[in-house]
């Protein structure tokens, strides 16, 4: 079977994702993860949206987390408040992030490029982000893969990852055990490393090198032993995600 970067990227987000957990997503390619889980292995996946829709059987894929969609046989259509308060009681297990950059320790800037006070670019900024990351159990980020989105050092940071290493997130008042746990790239699969919370590779997509994801990487992540292979979509997830989660093309039509 042939498939694309996304749609690598897409499945093993939705692998990522346990039955009977609950997940917060935006649209785009974490809801479409988030459909794929339900619709393979994790039926008892419980999807939240940041706008209030909560448990909705989507039907087909929103385009914002306010979409009449993300209501749809739900099981409560509440606010932004209600959710934000969920997460807070620690009833999200994981949440989906993305941003400009991502450092060794998981943290995320989706605020400026450059200087805060004169930047060359300013982004959406943090939305939830900061929120989900601070409260949410596990945080997963999907993104592309280059040395200037995989920095040494933030230009802001915006949202927490691990901070400044081990210690310093609980020493800033969020929950022990808590904190990014997967980066999933076009190229590979992260982790981090338990003692000294900095992203390691975990595994290589097909056809990919190490060689490959270090000069991809703007800071020298570690690496796990051993050092595994990403199985690629089976043809069934393929069919699932083509047919039945993305039939238009939303997502997995971007370049």
């Amino acid at each position: 079977m042939t498939y694309s970067p996304i749609e690598l990227m897409v499945v093993c987000a939705a692998r990522a994702l346990e039955d009977n957990r609950s997940v917060a997503v935006g649209t785009g390619i974490p809801c479409a993860a988030a459909m794929l889980a339900q619709k393979t292995h994790a039926p008892g996946l419980t999807i939240v949206f940041e706008a209030g829709g909560m448990a909705p059987i989507l039907p087909t894929m929103p385009v914002s987390v306010g979409d009449s969609r993300t209501y749809h046989r739900g099981l409560m259509a509440s606010s932004m408040a209600e959710i934000m308060q969920m997460a807070q009681r620690g009833l999200i297990d994981y949440t989906f992030l993305g941003g400009a950059q991502i450092d060794p320790y998981g943290n995320l800037n989706s605020t400026v490029a450059g200087s805060h006070d004169k930047p060359q670019v300013r982004f959406p900024g943090s939305g939830g982000a900061n929120d989900l990351a601070s409260f949410c159990w596990r945080t997963l980020v999907v993104t592309q893969q280059n040395a200037r989105r995989f920095v040494e050092k933030l230009d802001f940071r915006t949202t927490p990852g691990f901070l400044d290493g081990p210690g310093t997130r609980e020493a800033a008042g969020l929950a022990p055990g808590a904190g990014p746990h997967r980066v999933i790239t076009d190229l590979a699969v992260f982790d981090y490393d338990p003692d000294t919370c900095r992203m390691r590779v975990k595994s290589l997509h097909p056809n990919v090198t190490l060689e490959q994801v270090l000069a991809a990487t703007g800071f020298r992540p570690g690496v796990c032993e051993p050092l595994e292979s990403t199985s690629p979509p089976t043809a069934e997830e393929l069919r699932i995600l083509r047919d039945e989660v993305d039939p238009g093309r939303y997502i997995l039509g971007r370049a």
